[in-house]
C-alpha cells in the first residue's frame, strides 16, 4: 500500500480537541502539509498516514481497521466520518464516545444487497434504504469494492455518550436516534416542561420547526390549545449557526412572520427548544407582540446553556452564552417576556431516556459542564487567546 496513491472523499461531523498538536505532528513527523483550518483535513491525513503503513499490495479489511485504530489513538474529540476510497470501497467510523451520530442501512437490489451510511436515518429513508442500527461508539465499517460488509470495534475503552442536543435541536424530527423517533422525544420534553413550568395562557405557540413537537407536548399536557403563531420562510438557514450576532438578529425578521389572526389579544406561551446566545429570543418575543399578543410567556424545552461545546456544535466560548452570564430574571428582561422558565436538567434527561431500552449515558456538557472527553484548559479561553494558544500548541 505504501507505493499506492489513494484518492479520498471524506465528509466528517464533529471537532478535534487536539487539532493543533496533530497539525504539528503531521507536518514535522508524517511529512504532510495541512492546507486549511478544517478538522476534516487533519483527520483525513491521520487516517491516510495510518492506512499507508500497511505493506499489503491490496486493501484488506484489517488494513482499514488498523488505520481506524490509529485514528482513535491519535485524535481526541468527537467525530463521525464517512469516506469513499476510490475503487476500493467505503469506510465509516464513529468516535469512541459516540458523541456524533452515525447510522447504516441496507437495500435489496437485483444486483444484491447495498449499504448506505449517514449521520441521520432520514437520509436512508429518502433513498429507499432500511435502517439497520446506529454505528456503535468506536466501531468502524468497511464496505469493499465487491459490496462485502465488514465491521469491527476499533477503540478500546469506548463509552456511549451521544450528544443530547441532537434531541433538543439538531436532528430532524423524523430521524430515529438510539431507537427513538426524535419527534416523540421532543413531545415528551414539552410535556415535562408543562409539568415543571405551568402558566395561565390562551394558546401555545412553538418556534418552527424544531420547537413545534415540544409545543404540541406542552399543549397536550397543559390542555392549552396549540396554534401556529409564526410562519417560517423555509428558504432561510438556521439563524443559530450564523457567524455573527447581527446576522442572527436580522435572520429572525427575515425567517419568521407573526400570524396576527391567531395571536391578537391572546396570552401566548411561546415554546423554544433552547436559548444559546439570546440574540434570537428577543426578536421572536417582539414578533409575537407585533402580532397582537397581550402577554408572552417563554418556556424553553431544555436547561440554560451554560458551557461551551468543543465537540461539533457552534458554542465556542462561555462569554457568548447568555445562560452562563445572566440570571433567568435578567434574561427575561432582556428578551422582553412576561415570564421565562426552562426545563430542568433532570427533567430533560428523564424525557430523553424514557424510550431507550438499554440505558446508557449522554453528553449534556453544554448544560451541566460535565464533559465525557478530556478538554484542554486553553479551549475555555476567549477566541483571541485560543488563536494564540493554538499557534503555540502547534509550533511550541
Amino acid at each position: 500500500m505504501s507505493t499506492h496513491r489513494l484518492a479520498f472523499v471524506f465528509p466528517i461531523i464533529g471537532n478535534l480537541t487536539n487539532a493543533g498538536i496533530l497539525k504539528r505532528e503531521l507536518f514535522l513527523e508524517d511529512r504532510r502539509h495541512i492546507n486549511t483550518d478544517s478538522d476534516s483535513e487533519i483527520l483525513l491525513n491521520v487516517f491516510a498516514h495510518e492506512l499507508l503503513k500497511s505493506n499489503h499490495l491490496s486493501l484488506r479489511p484489517d488494513d482499514v481497521f488498523n488505520a481506524v485504530q490509529g485514528v482513535h489513538k491519535r485524535c481526541m474529540g468527537a467525530y463521525a466520518a464517512v469516506m469513499m476510497i476510490a475503487n476500493l470501497g467505503i469506510v465509516a467510523f464513529r468516535d469512541r464516545y459516540g458523541i456524533r451520530p452515525l447510522v447504516y442501512g441496507v437495500k435489496e437490489t437485483p444486483e444484491g444487497l447495498q449499504y448506505m451510511v449517514a449521520s441521520e436515518s432520514v437520509a436512508l429513508d429518502v433513498l429507499g434504504y432500511q435502517l439497520v442500527r446506529d454505528v456503535a461508539p468506536g466501531e468502524a465499517i468497511y464496505i469493499d469494492e465487491k459490496g462485502q460488509f465488514h465491521n469491527q470495534l476499533c477503540a478500546t475503552e469506548s463509552m456511549h455518550t451521544p450528544c443530547i442536543f441532537e434531541y433538543v435541536y439538531f436532528a430532524r424530527p423524523d430521524t430515529i436516534f438510539e431507537g427513538q423517533v426524535i419527534h416523540e422525544v421532543r413531545q415528551r420534553l414539552g410535556r415535562m416542561l408543562a409539568r415543571e413550568a405551568p402558566t395561565a395562557a390562551d394558546v401555545v405557540v412553538g418556534v418552527p420547526d424544531s420547537a413545534t413537537p415540544a409545543a404540541i407536548g406542552y399543549s397536550l399536557e397543559s390542555g392549552i390549545p396549540f396554534t401556529e403563531g409564526l410562519t417560517k420562510n423555509r428558504y432561510i438557514g438556521r439563524t443559530f449557526i450564523q457567524p455573527d450576532d447581527q446576522l442572527r438578529k436580522e435572520g429572525v425578521r427575515i425567517k419568521y412572520n407573526p400570524l396576527e389572526a391567531n395571536l391578537k389579544g391572546k396570552r401566548v406561551v411561546l415554546i423554544d427548544d433552547s436559548i444559546v446566545r439570546g440574540n434570537t429570543a428577543g426578536p421572536l418575543v417582539q414578533l409575537i407582540r407585533d402580532g397582537g399578543a397581550k402577554e408572552v410567556h417563554v418556556r424553553v424545552s431544555s436547561p440554560p446553556v451554560t458551557n461551551p461545546c468543543f465537540m461539533g456544535i457552534d458554542m465556542a466560548t462561555k462569554k457568548e452564552l447568555i445562560g452562563a452570564n445572566a440570571e433567568i430574571e435578567d434574561i427575561r428582561q432582556r428578551i422582553g417576556a412576561d415570564s421565562l422558565a426552562y426545563l430542568s436538567l433532570a427533567g430533560m434527561l428523564e424525557a430523553v431516556t424514557a424510550g431507550i431500552r438499554q440505558q446508557t449515558g449522554h453528553c449534556a456538557a453544554c448544560f451541566s459542564g460535565e464533559y465525557p472527553i478530556p478538554i484542554p484548559e486553553w479551549l475555555f479561553r476567549d477566541e483571541r487567546d485560543q488563536e494564540k494558544l493554538v499557534f503555540e500548541e502547534m509550533w511550541g
